[in-house]
């Protein structure tokens, strides 16, 4: 059974008589040449619009450019020249709702444009039973994550999350450790990130935006405020109007691995508690603790325990993390012992008298994640990181906000009723009214 030992003297003694074991190197995202969809000549590519071209939007539009690129958008100029000049048969826009107006052959769509824009590119697209691939985490909002899922399997389209780190072959085997029951039940996770938040200032009243920049339209449905780098461009996220902080940034990307690994759908309780510790007007916290609990289930590997999984952000850590010396990492506790691993890498401790086992490879590596999707996208199958998985996993990344900003307090959730039942207040968090003049509905 789970061995009491504090965690950071069980780690140091296992390092010291060398039973933690490696099991793993690095690896990236795969690189096995596709060989699921089925052979298309030049003139069957896809008509893509890439929404969003710059930094994370710019590695996307790089990495489907296999396809046929017929529209482009982003509402800064400096950043869409460089790019239209590439492709210049695309047609470019700085505004996804003309784009998806005029553009009437489109196959699929690639929304990169940060979190609070996401929902209304996406369910626009979906509506006109146009495939998406999405960055995380989906959406600004958890009922937002929602809609998109539920749209998108009632027109049975292909859908991807940009969680890029899925397709390494690093993850499966680290999945197929705890499936195999190497770890025995699992009943803890913990996964922590040091990212820290960029502190920002409000903008006086009457900034006014770059000519090059169509800020109107890069506000969308969030609350206008006047224009400043502090919250433009890579600093939306730490701003709650724009996104969601560090556990927006990158939980979906380090949670998505006990997700896969147990089975985990939606938790049954959420308990977030933070602090700023910068000077600064933004108001997301620097570091951050939130406590998800899922109750027992059924999954394909057999009845899993009760789990309580941690996230930690910041400086916050759990104890004995840092005898690893990892700035990020996702620590399994099982009954039998523990298995750590990040985006290169994994490594067993084993309790005393336990012997470390690694079970046969058995997932597929991927072809690629975004070759993924677009192998998807032809053969109308699924993604691994399709909107229902995915959503279920966003979903529950953002809801460690929402207790957040809801007090610190404990919320009881319900997710099929999409609501918290035991404090009333924090559901004002689950879904934002929009600016106006703008609405899902287009």
């Amino acid at each position: 059974m789970y061995d009491p030992v504090s965690r950071r003297e069980f780690l140091k003694l296992a390092l010291l008589a060398g039973t933690a074991t490696a099991v793993g190197g690095s690896a990236l995202l795969g690189s096995r040449p596709a060989a699921a969809a089925r052979p298309r000549s030049p003139n069957e590519r896809l008509n893509l619009a890439v929404i969003g071209v710059a930094a994370q939007g710019g590695y996307n539009l790089g990495n489907v450019t296999s396809e046929n690129i017929v529209a482009l958008c982003d509402i800064d100029s400096q950043r869409l020249g460089p790019v239209a000049m590439k492709f210049n048969q695309a047609r470019t826009y700085d505004d996804y709702r003309v784009l998806l107006d005029k553009e009437k052959d489109l196959d699929a769509v690639v929304v990169s444009t940060p979190d609070h824009s996401h929902a209304m590119p996406v369910i626009w697209a979906l509506r006109r039973g146009l495939d998406v691939y999405c960055e995380k985490p989906l959406a600004h909002s958890v009922w937002e994550v929602r809609q998109m899922r539920e749209l998108a399997a009632a027109k049975k389209t292909v859908t991807q999350m940009g969680t890029q780190i899925h397709a390494g072959d690093n993850y499966r085997r680290a999945v197929e450790i705890v499936q195999a029951g190497v770890l025995g039940p699992v009943r803890q996770v913990h996964v922590w990130q040091t990212n820290s938040v960029r502190p920002g200032h409000l903008a006086p009243e009457g900034s006014m935006p770059p000519a090059h920049v169509n800020y109107d339209q890069w506000v969308g449905p969030a609350p206008m405020r006047p224009f400043d780098d502090s919250h433009f461009h890579f600093n939306w996220r730490y701003w709650w109007d724009f996104g969601g902080g560090i556990l927006a940034d990158m939980g979906c990307h380090y949670i998505d691995l006990p997700f896969w690994a147990l089975g985990l759908r939606y938790p049954t309780s959420v308990e977030a508690h933070g602090e700023k510790t910068y000077e600064g007007a933004n108001d997301v916290p620097n570091n951050l603790r939130v406590e998800y609990e899922f109750a027992e289930r059924e999954t394909p590997a057999g009845k899993q325990p009760p789990v309580k999984l941690t996230w930690y952000h910041g400086t916050w850590k759990p104890e004995g993390a840092e005898v690893y010396g990892k700035g990020a990492a996702v620590l399994f506790e099982g009954d039998r012992g523990r298995l750590l691993a990040d985006y290169g890498s994994h490594q067993l401790f084993m309790n005393e008298g336990e012997q470390a086992t690694t079970p046969p490879a058995s997932i597929p590596s991927s072809i690629g994640h975004h070759a993924e999707w677009i192998a998807a996208v032809k053969s109308r199958e699924t993604t691994t990181c399709n909107f229902d998985y995915s959503g279920a996993l966003a979903e529950t990344v953002l809801l460690g906000n929402v207790s957040y900003r809801a007090g610190q307090e404990r919320l009881e959730w319900d997710a099929e009723k999409l609501a918290v039942t035991n404090l009333p207040k924090a559901n004002d968090f689950i879904r934002r009214e929009y600016r106006a003049g703008w609405s899902l509905d287009g």
